[in-house]
């Protein structure tokens, strides 16, 4: 019996203008890790899949889940650090199935990138949130990666500093309430940024790879997306964890 997105292709249930219309402004910005060390990991192909149900659940506002008024999607690395990368916005994710949506985000991002920057990320995607005029509404930036900083003169810091550099600052004011989400990271990485990332405002959580795996489990096959009960519930309970604010300086 086969389970993922396909069988969830077969019923797409979309909110009207006016249902959109009377949503409390919401931001999930996207971030996928394409470099080699991911893209080559066994989780990867599992993370385009899930990440395709996570932006249709959370674009359609499925079974409670939290709709989002705005939502972005980029890539983590590039050829160079530093490198502003291009940020898709929520039109051009609108009326698609999840299977549609992951077919998107393979066609986006075929490239393998050579680095991988979460700086460059979290600035771009601090820019996109002031452009588009979202500051002060809530902030979900979910990362799909292995969680490993990987560029020039990485290897030779040691973990602790590798793990320090990375600045969630862009992010830190934007809005009251900003949470990032590192899936799919082994547990010692999800460690690393657990206890040395530094932040004052913004909310961390961490789901390690083996755990994400299970999402295949909920899914009913033949069942309307809208019916998959334990795959939403999941989701809410495992990824859209409520997270507490930590300060780690």
């Amino acid at each position: 019996m086969r389970r993922g997105v396909a069988a969830l292709a077969l019923s797409v249930v979309a909110c009207s203008p006016s249902q959109r219309a009377e949503t409390p402004r919401s931001t999930l910005v996207i971030g996928l890790d394409i470099s080699g060390s991911f893209r080559r990991n066994p989780s990867f192909n599992g993370a385009i899949e899930f990440a395709s149900l996570y932006i249709y659940g959370h674009l359609n506002g499925v079974d409670g889940l939290q709709p989002n008024t705005a939502i972005f999607v980029g890539e983590l690395g590039g050829e160079r650090t530093g490198q502003a990368k291009v940020f898709h916005p929520i039109q051009d994710l609108s009326g698609k199935s999840p299977a549609q949506i992951a077919s998107d985000l393979r066609a986006w991002f075929p490239q393998e990138d050579p680095i991988t920057d979460f700086n460059a990320f979290f600035q771009r995607a601090a820019l996109h949130v002031k452009r588009n005029n979202l500051v002060l509404a809530p902030l979900n930036v979910v990362l799909f990666s292995d969680g490993e900083p990987d560029y020039p003169g990485a290897g030779r810091m040691s973990l602790d500093d590798r793990y320090k550099r990375i600045d969630l600052s862009p992010l830190e004011y934007l809005s009251r309430n900003v949470t990032v989400r590192l899936l799919y990271a082994d547990p010692p990485i999800a460690q690393l940024w657990e206890n040395k990332v530094p932040r004052k405002r913004v909310r961390l959580w961490t789901q390690d790879s083996e755990v994400m795996k299970g999402w295949r489990r909920h899914v009913v096959d033949g069942a309307a997306i809208g019916r998959q009960d334990s795959l939403w519930s999941w989701v809410d309970k495992v990824v859209d964890v409520r997270v507490r604010r930590e300060r780690v300086l």
